[in-house]
């Protein structure tokens, strides 16, 4: 699809009739559109189309799709029927009223050009630029951010599930990618030991046991590095994703010990034994997800921040206990969430999007932490 910029044209006269109609007492998509317009326009996004193609759809009531879709938390398919059955949309969108849509992929596609091209954050941009623009975003008042807990989607394993599943991991890639070298290299031990999810067995429960199979698992995964490491293996083994985070458990789990081969013993790293330099991994599924505790909440994924900018006056006298406010002005409070990807630095809370922008530069920034 390319991109063949239009201008935008106001909305039609019969949705425009339609809309105020059927909304008296006002709405809130037909008050944006008022006094925002359109926000975007199609040249804010001419970098993610090719010049050569069939035209597409304009890119800006993607966009706008976009943020009614978070807004009202619509799956792709509802956002598309919206489109097509919602006067508020339309009016919002600049659509006839026999305008019939779109079909529900086209929103995908779109937030994957936004992914690939680095610009999933432009659309949150342009919304405070056209804030700004006409007033209604000001540096005042105060700027809040919380923070809170988000779980991923993986099961929480222990240190032997960790060790076990992470190779069964590797080796599956392998397989898939060179299979005639992985029957070459795995002995039939690791047929029976790795053939199915390890929490699907039984680990043992003795400590002598456990620390029997965490030598085994060790020796096993060390046996293929070194394996892999080997100047006739390609290069392109090495380079599989779940081996690399295969070296980094094997790194920061096992100390590797004189031994015999393949592997050379291998046991499992004591609080004693100097800290490992590899970071955690707590799943070879998602290795950016941390494990941490907050006000005595476990969990295992990331933390998300939501910054509040707010314009209010305190209530002095009898309500001033009750730390009532109110809004000083009609200017409204912009709120904006994002994912620290990073778990480990959750000390970030004073470097977020907003205000690192200067758009909303705060007299005060309270924090408060909601995990």
């Amino acid at each position: 699809m390319s991109l063949k910029p239009d201008p935008i044209q106001p909305v039609p006269e019969e949705t425009a009739r339609v809309a105020r109609a059927a909304f008296r007492k006002g709405n809130p998509l037909l008050k944006l559109r008022d006094e925002l317009g359109a926000i975007f326009a199609d040249a804010d996004f001419a970098d993610l189309f090719p010049r050569l193609g069939q035209p597409g759809l304009p890119p800006w009531r993607l966009a706008l799709v976009t943020l009614l879709q978070f807004r009202e938390n619509l799956p792709d398919r509802q956002a598309a029927e919206a489109v097509r059955a919602r006067i508020d949309w339309k009016y919002l969108l600049g659509l006839e009223l026999a305008d019939p849509g779109f079909d529900h992929s086209v929103l995908c596609e779109f937030r994957a050009r936004l992914l690939a091209g680095s610009a999933e954050e432009r659309l949150l941009h342009q919304l405070l630029d056209a804030c700004q623009a006409r007033g209604l975003l000001k540096a005042r008042g105060r700027q809040r951010t919380d923070a809170t807990h988000v779980l991923a989607s993986i099961r929480v394993l222990n240190r032997l599930e960790l060790l076990g599943e992470t190779l069964r991991a590797a080796l599956n890639e392998i397989a898939a990618v060179a299979p005639d070298w992985l029957r070459a290299a795995a002995p039939r031990a690791w047929y029976e030991r790795y053939a199915r999810r390890v929490e699907d067995g039984r680990l043992p429960r003795a400590a002598a046991e456990r620390e029997a199979y965490a030598r085994a698992v060790g020796e096993d995964g060390f046996a293929l590095l070194d394996r892999l490491d080997r100047p006739e293996t390609a290069a392109e083994l090495r380079g599989l994703p779940t081996v690399a985070i295969l070296r980094q458990v094997w790194a920061r789990h096992f100390v590797r010990e004189d031994g015999a081969a393949p592997g050379g013993g291998a046991r499992l790293r004591a609080k004693e034994d100097p800290p490992p330099e590899a970071e955690p991994v707590e799943s070879p599924y998602d290795t950016e997800a941390r494990f941490r505790t907050r006000s005595g909440t476990s969990w295992v994924g990331y933390i998300v921040h939501t910054i509040r900018t707010q314009s209010t006056i305190r209530l002095r006298g009898p309500l001033a206990p009750q730390r009532r406010a109110v809004q000083r002005d009609n200017m409204p409070d912009l709120q904006a969430a994002l994912v620290n990807n990073d778990a480990l630095d959750h000390e970030l809370q004073h470097r977020l999007l907003v205000g690192k922008r200067g758009l909303v530069q705060p007299a005060a920034h309270p924090f408060t932490e909601r995990c």
